[in-house]
């Protein structure tokens, strides 16, 4: 059976890598990223599940210099239970490690870290309390999830930022579960959700909350809802037929040179009016004719005349 990087070419842009990573989402990672290195701060980042690697590109374009990259997936490997075997089989059996490095270094030069394996590994080769930005999107089953949640927690800096994916899809109820826990019971508070994924942090939310409505509010594209639930403030962003942001293009990205245009032809001059045709002159009868005629006896001119006569 074909593979996927057999049937589809190389990404020209971001939005050729197969996955799943909405335009408000693009916003987002970007905005909460630009405001960390805006701000100064420094750490790594985390992102485990990779899939294809679309989210891991544009984060990976968010690296700065002394920071580490981590990424952490299966890819083709076995799952460390067979709830999670049968989870990978079916929503990823053509995702392979290949396909990953190849997405990604189409952006980039280097690959970020990768482990290979179980999300269980991270803990152990992630340095506690280094990152600024961790991105969940991992396994859907509760019992992972919540290990997920709890690493993070132990890896972000005191304002670091966790975003975690499918929170309220109708397929990841164990996502939903892990993740209001830990907003109800292990001190994750919200910072906004979108339509799949929840901004949290462990630090004080109100004031990245406050620079983000600020945002928000200056934009057409983006609907904004605020609520109140269980002491927490709820900021629901959803797009409005939001673009997505400018990202560079792949090294596969080709130029396409305008077609240049034809070249015009001088307009022709304007033809002369032809003359007038000049109908020939009617000839007369010639000089013969005309002696013939005189010498001739008048019987023989009249049937000439006459012969003639006919012919016109």
């Amino acid at each position: 059976m074909a593979t996927i990087q057999e049937t589809t070419r190389p990404p020209r842009r971001l939005d050729d890598v197969p996955g799943w990573f909405p335009v408000l989402d693009q916003l987002l990672f970007g905005w909460f990223l630009n405001r960390q290195e805006d701000s100064g701060m420094r750490g790594d980042l985390l992102e485990v599940g990779v899939y294809m690697g679309k989210s891991a590109i544009f984060l990976g374009s968010h690296q700065q210099p002394g920071e580490r990259y981590t990424v952490c997936d299966l890819f083709e490997g076995d799952a460390p239970d067979g709830a999670n075997q049968a989870e990978a089989a079916k929503s990823y059996a053509t995702l392979t490690r290949r396909v990953f490095e190849e997405n990604y270094l189409s952006f980039h030069d280097e690959l970020p870290r990768v482990l290979q394996g179980p999300s269980s590994l991270v803990p152990a080769e992630v340095e506690p309390g280094s990152c600024r930005f961790v991105h969940i999107d991992a396994s859907h089953l509760y019992e992972h999830v919540h290990g997920d949640i709890g690493a993070a927690r132990d890896l972000l800096l005191p304002d670091g930022i966790v975003v975690l994916d499918d929170f309220r899809s109708e397929h990841t109820p164990g996502v939903s579960i892990a993740t209001w826990e830990a907003v109800l019971n292990r001190g994750l508070r919200p910072v906004c959700l979108s339509t799949q994924k929840l901004y949290g942090t462990w630090g004080d939310p109100e004031p990245v909350q406050e620079e983000l409505l600020a945002m928000v509010r200056e934009r057409s594209d983006c609907h904004l809802s605020v609520q109140e639930a269980a002491g927490h403030r709820i900021v629901r962003l959803k797009s409005r037929g939001m673009r997505a942001p400018e990202f560079p293009p792949s090294k596969h990205a080709q130029a396409v040179a305008e077609p240049e245009p034809e070249p015009v032809a001088a307009p022709l001059p304007p033809r002369e009016a032809p003359a007038p045709a000049v109908p020939a002159a009617r000839r007369g009868p010639s000089r013969v004719r005309r002696v013939a005629v005189d010498l001739l006896p008048p019987v023989v001119t009249r049937a000439i005349r006459r012969a003639r006569s006919a012919r016109h």
